[in-house]
Parts: structure tokens; C-alpha cells; sequence
């Protein structure tokens, strides 16, 4: 096969595509999509629930749609479109061919079958185990079965994209280092690596103890292990929803990073510190020993947040330096206010960043702090807090790259396009709601994965403060909007996907205003950005009187010892 008929090069953007990453962005892509919309509807069930004055579900369905819900969000939807970020960010990004291909696809039909498997399995109604699925709960067979093979088909994708790495080095398809982005994914690759082997480590003997070869399985050891990969897994989403950030901060404004070295070096913190905040699930568990709960929650804790602070400097800094050398100078906050708002792939990245770190970022420390933990342990502050990590950061930039990749991979027009510059201020409106309301629910000591907070059929009675119901119910109209958001966004890419205008072969479907500064190495020049240092000034004025008011929280259960 000659090399005219292997790859077509991206008239926008000047890339060179292979046709077989193609094919395998447009497969996982369309996958993830389908199972965010189930995880979807699953999610809005939950939150109706949750809303005492509705009451949706009955105890036992509540319990399987939580667990769908969780599944399919947290896990499928996410790593089935990572798998498409590592596909883009390897072959396209590096302009080489895609390493066995027949792996890939392999390792797709994996994931695919298991993730069908393991949905059945819940919706039999014998693994309402939710997503941590403790032991001694005991699911299916079949429910640990499709997780390993979901596990064993994304880590067969890290392999093939390591492999198409070796390729574009070999073949020396770039200059230099490989680019910000591709590096980006390289963290996220490499920490999957370690998650995915962690959840095959403990899986594999609860599959066995599930179907009666092994007689039990020890409790501490399971959650150990278990949240190596339950955590650590929101860190791949993390690396990789950063690395996209600069990937659309690149394509719609020609922006560079502020410093190579600095973003590379806290892309590396995320791989040494990050997994390490799963500590956080661990901190009342007696088993385990205060040295190890202390540094896990303290110092290698903070080296991890740093690398989160410097991106949170470098992105909207270097988005601020190349509007500034666009001409929109005036004022600290022209160049924002001239942003393309419009364009929904820039608010979804931007409006992802400031949630993600406002929301998700600040809490996290919170909740990672050994002493803070105590007070919101296992409350509805735990699932506020990923909530603003995992939806408003990973699911919205996701999203956001969407509106690029329809048109860059799948040839096809976005439709609806007013219904796209709307969808994701309403998400991001709708997953704030839910983020906040949760976590304030929390504080006020709503119990995690209660069914029914009323307790109404209850031999003994519990009120919680008046406030936590009101909690619940705007969590519940924030699930209603972040639901219409998700309805649009399905809409509309599935509309554009199969019914929008074909884009011709040589036709340039956006102007890519710098494109080295998305596939090659190097930083930004005259740098001035007085906006952003406001910003983050505002963000670490938040942080440190949020940060402080908890620990007055904790000061009022002292009288309690």
C-alpha cells in the first residue's frame, strides 16, 4: 500500500493522518460518547433520588443505578476517549503511522465487550456493589470478568501507543522533543500503566474468589490495592484534560507555553505524586499506619498540587501572552474579555480549567488533608469533590476537543451550531450546582451512598440540619441542567457525525492561527501576563481562606472526644 492511500494530510492544521489512527479515534470516540450518555441518564437517576421531595428510585434500584453510574462514567466513558486523545497525540500529532493496529483494535473490541459485560451484569441486578465494589460484597462473575478484560484492551492501547512513540523516533517524523501535548499524554499513558495493573492485581483474585476458587478476600488488602486504581485513575483524566487544554489553548489562538521545561516538569510531579492522593479513601481505615497516612497526605501531596498550580498559571498565561500579541492590550482583562467565548471548544477548556481548579483543586487539598479528612469522610463532599475534578475538568474538556475533532478526524460540519456555543455553559453551570451543593451537603454530614436521607422507614429517626435538604434539592435541578448539557452535547456530535456536511478532502475547516505551536517543541517569547497573575492571586486568596474555615469546621467536633 503506497503512502497516498496510509495517510491524508489535515488541509487546517498540515498533519499528516494515518488512516488506521483514524479509523481507531473514530471508533473509541464514538464509543465513549454512548457510554457517557448511559452514565448520563444513570447519574440524573441518582440525583432524583437523592431530591427528597421526589424520591425517584426504590432502594434496590438506586443502588444498581448508582453503580452504573459510576461505572460508566468514571471508568468507560473516560478511558475509551483517552484512548482517542493517545491515539490523536501519537500518530497525528508526531504526522507517523499508528503501531500495530491490529493490537489496537484488538485492545478495543476488549474494552468494548467488557464494558457490555460488566453493564449487564449490573443491570441482572445480582452487583449492586457500586463503584468501589468492596469485598465482602460479592458481584456476578461476570461483572469482575468485564472489568479485567475493559483493563487488560486499554492497557494493550498504552502499549500500542508507547510502540507508535519508538515509530516517530525511529522515523524521525518530529524535530527536537515531541511536543507539549504529546508529552502531556505520555504522563497519562504511563500512570495508566501502573493504575490498570493495579486494578487486574486485585480483580483477578476477586474473579476467582467470585466464582468460589479462593475463599475470601482480605478487606485492607482490597481497598488498598483497589484504590490504586480507583483513585489513581482520575489522575490519567487529569494529565490527559490538561494536556488538551493546551492542545486547544495551541490550535484556536496559537498559544505557547510560558516555559517547556516547567509545564514538562509538573506533568512529571503528576507521575511521581499523584497516585498518591488515594491515601485520602484510607485515612480512617486502623490497619494502615499513621507514618504512612502523614506523608501521603503532607509532603508528597503538596509536590502533586504543585504541578496542578503551575499549569494553572502556565495555561491561562499563555493564553493571555498570545492574545497580548494579538493587539488585545488594554486593561489586565481585554485579552479575556476578547476570547472566543463563541467557539465551543475554547468555553468548555476554559470554563473546565477555572472549575477544575476552583472546585476540584481547592476541595481536593481539603479532603487530602489528613486532620480535615475525619470531618467529611464517606459524606456526599467525597462524590462533590470528584464532581468538580472528573466532570466539571475531565468530562467538559473532553467535550470541549469534541467540537475540533468532529471536524479535524470525523470530516464532518458541526450542526446545530447555536446549540453548541450554549451547551457548555449550561454543563458547566449544571456540574458547578452539583459540585457545590454536594460538597455542601457534606460539611452539613449527609451520609455518601445513603438511599434515603429522611430515614423514613427507619426504626430510629435522624434529622439533618433543615439546610441539607435545600442541599439536595439544588443538587437536584444542577443534575437537571448538567443533564440537558450532556443531552446537547450527545445530540449535537452524533448529529454531526453522521448527518453533518461532509468537509472535501482539500477544504480548511478553521484557521490554526500558529500550528507549531501545537506539534512542536518550544516556549512562549515576550511574555506579559499581568491578567493572570490577578487570577491566580484570586485563586490563592480562595484557597487559603477555604482551606482555613475547615479546619474551623473540625475545631467545633472537638468537644465531641
Amino acid at each position: 500500500m503506497n503512502a497516498t492511500t496510509i495517510f491524508r494530510t489535515c488541509p487546517s492544521t498540515g498533519l499528516k493522518v494515518h488512516s488506521s489512527a483514524e479509523k481507531l479515534i473514530k471508533a473509541h470516540a464514538v464509543a465513549a460518547v454512548v457510554f457517557l450518555a448511559v452514565g448520563g441518564l444513570f447519574g440524573l437517576l441518582v440525583a432524583l433520588t437523592r431530591w427528597p421531595t421526589i424520591h425517584l428510585l426504590p432502594a434496590d434500584w438506586f443502588y444498581l443505578v448508582l453503580t452504573g453510574h459510576g461505572l460508566d462514567v468514571l471508568l468507560v466513558w473516560i478511558i475509551f476517549f483517552e484512548m482517542a486523545v493517545l491515539y490523536f497525540a501519537s500518530a497525528v500529532l508526531l504526522n507517523c503511522r499508528l503501531a500495530t493496529p491490529l493490537a489496537a483494535w484488538i485492545g478495543f473490541w476488549m474494552m468494548l465487550i467488557g464494558a457490555a459485560m460488566t453493564n449487564v451484569a449490573v443491570l441482572q441486578g445480582d452487583s449492586s456493589v457500586m463503584f468501589t465494589s468492596y469485598v465482602p460484597m460479592k458481584a456476578a462473575p461476570h461483572f469482575y470478568l468485564g472489568l479485567l478484560l475493559f483493563a487488560v484492551g486499554a492497557l494493550i492501547g498504552c502499549f500500542v501507543f508507547f510502540g507508535t512513540l519508538v515509530i516517530a523516533k525511529e522515523e524521525k517524523t518530529y524535530e527536537g522533543s515531541i511536543p507539549l501535548v504529546t508529552f502531556g499524554a505520555l504522563t497519562a499513558a504511563i500512570i495508566a500503566v501502573f493504575t490498570i495493573a493495579s486494578g487486574a492485581i486485585i480483580l483477578l483474585p476477586t474473579f476467582l474468589w467470585s466464582v468460589g476458587l479462593i475463599s475470601n478476600i482480605d478487606t485492607l488488602t482490597y481497598k488498598t490495592v483497589w484504590w490504586a486504581m480507583g483513585h489513581s485513575s482520575q489522575q490519567i483524566n487529569v494529565s490527559a484534560h490538561v494536556a488538551i487544554w493546551y492542545l486547544i489553548a495551541a490550535m484556536l489562538l496559537g498559544a505557547r507555553t510560558i516555559s517547556e521545561k516547567v509545564s514538562r516538569m509538573a506533568f512529571l510531579m503528576y507521575i511521581l505524586f499523584l497516585q498518591l492522593a488515594s491515601a485520602h479513601h484510607l485515612l480512617v481505615e486502623p490497619g494502615i499506619s499513621s507514618e504512612w497516612k502523614i506523608f501521603n497526605t503532607s509532603y508528597a501531596m503538596y509536590l502533586a498540587v504543585l504541578g496542578s498550580m503551575v499549569h494553572g498559571m502556565t495555561i491561562p498565561g499563555s493564553i493571555e501572552n498570545a492574545q497580548r500579541q494579538r493587539g488585545f492590550n488594554n486593561g489586565l482583562f481585554q485579552w479575556l474579555r476578547k476570547a472566543p467565548w463563541g467557539n465551543p471548544a475554547f468555553a468548555g477548556m476554559f470554563i473546565s480549567l477555572i472549575l477544575f481548579g476552583f472546585l476540584g483543586g481547592i476541595s481536593g487539598v481539603v479532603m487530602g488533608t489528613e486532620q480535615l479528612n475525619l470531618i467529611m469522610h464517606n459524606t456526599l463532599y467525597v462524590p462533590g469533590h470528584f464532581h468538580g475534578t472528573v466532570v466539571a475538568g475531565t468530562t467538559l474538556a473532553f467535550m470541549a476537543v469534541t467540537y475540533l475533532l468532529v471536524p479535524l478526524i470525523f470530516r464532518r460540519e458541526i450542526m446545530f451550531k447555536k446549540l453548541a456555543q450554549i451547551q457548555p455553559y449550561l454543563f458547566g453551570l449544571g456540574v458547578a450546582g452539583i459540585s457545590v451543593f454536594m460538597m455542601g451537603a457534606g460539611t452539613l454530614g449527609v451520609s455518601r451512598r445513603h438511599w434515603d436521607i429522611t430515614f423514613a422507614d427507619a426504626i430510629m429517626g435522624f434529622d439533618y440540619p433543615a439546610t441539607a435538604y435545600l442541599m439536595l434539592a439544588a443538587n437536584g435541578i444542577s443534575a437537571v441542567l448538567a443533564s440537558l448539557g450532556g443531552i446537547i452535547y450527545v445530540f449535537v456530535v452524533v448529529s454531526s457525525v453522521f448527518f453533518g456536511r461532509k468537509i472535501g478532502a482539500n477544504e480548511k475547516v478553521m484557521d490554526i492561527p500558529a500550528p507549531a505551536a501545537v506539534s512542536h517543541y518550544g516556549s512562549a517569547t515576550k511574555i506579559s501576563i499581568p491578567g493572570t497573575a490577578v487570577l491566580v492571586a484570586v485563586f490563592f486568596i480562595s484557597f487559603v481562606l477555604y482551606y482555613f474555615v475547615n479546619w474551623k469546621y473540625l475545631s467545633d467536633v472537638w468537644p465531641l472526644r
